[in-house]
């Protein structure tokens, strides 16, 4: 899998790493144990979260496909969307 990183360029995944769904807001309150654990599995468009380690060493928001892996865009994670 490829990203388009926006300051490096397009680079190979293994240079990132992933840390998780980037739509997700912390909770108010409720069970710990579903904050941490209870996620949704989307099968579609969907925004994630990608640190480039090996490049730029910047948070990046991309979005995804979750089912065939296509990456549609890439933004750095403090822009607006």
């Amino acid at each position: 899998m490829r990203i388009p990183c926006p300051y490096c360029g397009t680079r190979d995944a293994h240079e990132f790493g992933y840390l998780g769904d980037a739509t997700t807001r912390r909770p108010d309150g409720g069970d710990p144990f579903d904050q941490v654990h209870i996620r949704d599995n989307p099968a579609g468009p969907h925004e994630e979260l990608w640190y480039h380690g090996a490049g730029c060493r910047r948070w990046l928001v991309v979005s995804r496909d979750t089912r065939t892996h296509a990456i549609t865009g890439a933004r750095f994670a403090k822009e607006p969307a």
